[in-house]
């Protein structure tokens, strides 16, 4: 299985623009990584009026879109009161023979390893005093003193970068 770690925080934290910055970061070292973002909105990043958008909404249950620089596969769901896709449901879509790493952005309930996104400003309680998934604290002040995880800063992605890389070294799943 590839390894797998995720990004937990509330919306506005920043866990994309921060993996937005690690990604470059961690190819730098040869990494093929993968990635699976959760949205609680509907997406389309399909464009109205394209061959692609008619065929799809034609009715097809999936759809995969190919050419010679990427795939893309939807899957639409009639139904849309669906449950919330699951994280194992995510990462059995993706090829993991052409990837060293997963990064995860949301699923937050998730029982994978995790690194918590943490902005004091923004008032939201803390999630790695409820959840033993998280193995680091990225934040943007100092962590609460009493934190007994590394702490992280959020501002400095090269470092967070080389925890993961770290964690790659010492584990081969994370």
């Amino acid at each position: 299985m590839t390894p797998i770690i995720g990004f937990a925080g509330y919306s506005g934290s920043g866990k994309t623009t921060l993996l937005e910055k690690l990604i470059p970061l961690l190819k730098q070292h040869g990494l093929r990584i993968g990635l699976i973002k959760h949205s609680h909105h509907t997406i389309d990043p399909d464009t109205p009026g394209k061959d692609s958008y008619r065929l799809r909404h034609a009715g097809c249950a999936q759809t995969l879109m190919a050419t010679r620089e990427r795939h893309m596969l939807y899957f639409e769901y009639p139904e849309p009161s669906r449950d919330e896709p699951t994280l194992d449901e995510c990462l059995r879509q993706l090829d993991h023979s052409q990837l060293d790493l997963v990064l995860v952005e949301g699923f937050r309930e998730a029982a994978i390893d995790k690194i918590e996104i943490h902005r004091p400003s923004y008032g939201k309680p803390l999630l790695y005093p409820h959840d033993p998934h998280i193995l680091a604290f990225a934040c943007d002040a100092p962590a609460p003193a009493d934190c007994p995880l590394p702490v992280l800063d959020l501002n400095q992605p090269e470092a967070i970068a080389a925890f993961i890389l770290s964690r790659l070294e010492q584990t081969p799943a994370i």
